[in-house]
């Protein structure tokens, strides 16, 4: 058993279900405001990091009213996922750009999906799993009270694997079964580098940034393609909307350096649409963390 957990009390996400089911949303949203405000004032590390990144985004001074909208909408996507869970309804559609991604899952072959921390990108994993067929492994860290990640995994089982990885030195081990057998695409989160040994720097957010570059180093060891993607939920929550990068395709021949860069330069014009996406809706970015360090040299 893991000692890593989300931040909640234990059973809190059952106890949130069971209230969705019993109260009215006119009373039960005020309700869930409620209780944000007090984890947000709960919560002094989160708080800061909100702020922070708030004050890039925004480019205006941030009031308390912005990071608990941050808060907020972060629990509004958790409430989403629960009501998934419960039996509602919930589609994804590709927004415009996104067809390559579509005619891919479309499909049974593989891919490597990466992803962010922003919007309803991991509920999109499994949507897209289960809606389009296309059976994919999401590679997650194993945290003590991860029920709404469980369930959704049983609500979608016939699809969805889980690789769980909670060592940095796990991951190419735990990915390579899944990789070899070559029967469903892997998904990847691209934002946090706490479980990638390879990294480089990115324009994001007003400096050079580091970001995880290990996916396009699986492309190449496993010959995978590599399609970014995030979800958005539309303002009724009904759909989310699928943005999506070009397919990424490792050719045959290519040197692992001119690979690289062509690597270095795809990720980098998908995190241009990142940011102008987190510009018009700048409290989707779910990484209540440091923002990705800042360096001068290019990392490797």
């Amino acid at each position: 058993m893991t000692n890593v957990r989300n931040p909640g009390p234990s059973g809190g996400y059952r106890f949130l279900r069971c209230c969705d089911r019993i109260f009215p949303e006119a009373l039960y949203k005020p309700l869930r405001a409620m209780g944000t405000w007090v984890a947000m004032w709960a919560m002094p590390k989160q708080r800061k990091h909100s702020r922070d990144y708030l004050a890039l985004v925004l480019d205006r001074p941030v009031t308390s009213r912005d990071v608990f909208r941050h808060f907020f909408a972060f629990e509004e996507v958790l409430m989403l996922r629960l009501r998934v869970i419960n039996g509602t309804r919930h589609g994804g559609k590709l927004a415009p750009g996104a067809e390559e991604f579509g005619e891919w899952m479309q499909t049974n072959r593989p891919a490597l999906l990466g992803t962010f921390h922003i919007g309803t990108s991991d509920l999109l994993g499994f949507l897209m799993g289960g809606l389009e067929k296309h059976r994919t492994y999401l590679v997650r860290q194993r945290v003590g009270n991860s029920h709404d990640t469980e369930q959704l995994g049983r609500l979608f089982g016939e699809h969805i694997r889980f690789v769980w990885v909670n060592k940095p030195e796990e991951m190419l081990f735990a990915l390579k079964d899944a990789a070899t057998a070559r029967d469903g695409s892997i998904a990847l989160q691209c934002d946090r580098v706490d479980y990638s040994s390879r990294t480089a720097l990115f324009d994001f957010l007003g400096a050079k940034r580091l970001f995880p570059i290990t996916i396009y180093h699986l492309s190449q060891i496993f010959d995978l393609p590599v399609l970014l993607s995030i979800g958005l939920p539309s303002p009724d929550s009904a759909i989310s909307f699928l943005y999506s990068s070009p397919i990424f395709k490792p050719q045959p021949g290519e040197s692992r350096a001119v690979a690289m860069t062509r690597a270095r330069e795809h990720f980098q014009t998908f995190l241009n649409q990142v940011e102008m996406l987190l510009k018009e809706h700048p409290y989707q970015w779910f990484n209540f963390l440091p923002l990705n360090e800042v360096g001068d040299e290019p990392a490797h």
